[in-house]
């Protein structure tokens, strides 16, 4: 049962999502599906609601510019679109510092994090009261229309989720503009990953000119999943990755799932209980400490067994596809 919560039960919301709960939040683009972008099951947990085919990096969402660039690494373009369009609707994808306490799934294994301050007055109570950086896509089932209400998100979303945060209609009912600030485009420039809230022409007067999205295909492998919607190969191993083990070699790390299989030099196991919500959570913290550990003891590739395709399982092994596809 999904709770609809009034605007004064703010500490209540907070106390939710301390607990590890989803909560939906108005912000003034539109409802966001809160969650402890801290904690590795809260996030797995908005993937699941929403029947999200894939692990898209989360936007984080904090109560000050302060308290963002704690989590990444701003630089003075940062510092001077914060100040100018912060609290609003403008997402800043910037390198994530060493020690930012985001979780690996929020950030989909990648060394950069999306992150903002929203402007209504709502959201911005319910994050200095929680006290914790929430990772908040749109509150819908995946692929269906963005909520602007209360309503919708139940429509979507009852059953699923702990509590809706009441903040009426929400007032831009569009996302925000996502800038990507960490070099990709042409001679290291700025790069609009999404339309939004902003304006280009605003922000461009502000830092210069901005690089645009190209042809669907191209645009699409250059954003490499740094932002919310962007779909295409990102962060993979060293090591090459074969799917579907049913065999375990001496020369392999093993990222396992379920009762592990013998042989392997080492091996991470995703849930030992076949827990695809555990499995999600430990995914790309597991990829990486294969990576590592596997190359320091000489294995030659990651055998990963095989997760169910259903649920966050379907998320998984799609995931996992990107980590073994050809290197170019």
């Amino acid at each position: 049962m999904t709770r609809l919560l009034p605007p004064e039960a703010v500490a209540e919301a907070a106390a939710l999502l301390r607990a590890g709960e989803l909560v939906a939040f108005p912000t003034e683009t539109v409802y966001g599906l809160g969650g402890d972008a801290r904690n590795g099951r809260a996030v797995a947990a908005i993937f699941a609601a929403k029947g999200r085919p894939h692990f898209n990096p989360l936007i984080s969402h904090y109560p000050s510019a302060e308290a963002a660039f704690a989590d990444v690494q701003p630089d003075d373009r940062a510092r001077a679109l914060a100040a100018a369009f912060w609290p609003g609707p403008l997402t800043l994808v910037l390198p994530r510092r060493p020690g930012a306490a985001i979780d690996l799934l929020a950030g989909a294994g990648l060394d950069t994090l999306a992150v903002r301050v929203p402007a209504h007055p709502l959201a911005l109570a319910l994050l200095r009261a929680a006290a914790l950086p929430v990772a908040g896509p749109s509150a819908n089932l995946s692929g269906q229309v963005s909520p602007t209400t209360p309503a919708h998100v139940l429509a979507g979303l009852g059953g699923r989720i702990a509590a809706v945060l009441d903040g009426g209609p929400c007032a831009v009912g569009v996302e925000s503009t996502v800038l990507d600030l960490t070099g990709a485009g042409p001679r290291g420039g700025a790069v609009l990953l999404r339309p939004g809230g902003i304006t280009v022409e605003a922000i461009e007067a502000l830092i210069g000119k901005v690089g645009r999205p190209g042809p669907q295909a191209a645009a699409a492998a250059a954003r490499s999943l740094r932002s919310p919607g962007m779909l295409l190969s990102h962060y993979a191993p060293s090591l090459p990755v074969r799917l579907n083990a049913t065999k375990a070699a001496a020369d392999e790390a093993l990222l396992a799932f379920g009762p592990a299989l013998p042989g392997a030099t080492v091996t991470w196991n995703l849930s030992e209980t076949g827990d695809l919500a555990e499995a999600a959570a430990r995914l790309f913290a597991g990829l990486r400490w294969l990576d590592a550990e596997g190359s320091a003891r000489g294995c030659a590739r990651i055998a990963a067994m095989a997760v169910p395709e259903r649920g966050l399982g379907i998320a998984i092994n799609d995931r996992l596809a990107r980590a073994a596809a050809p290197r170019g």
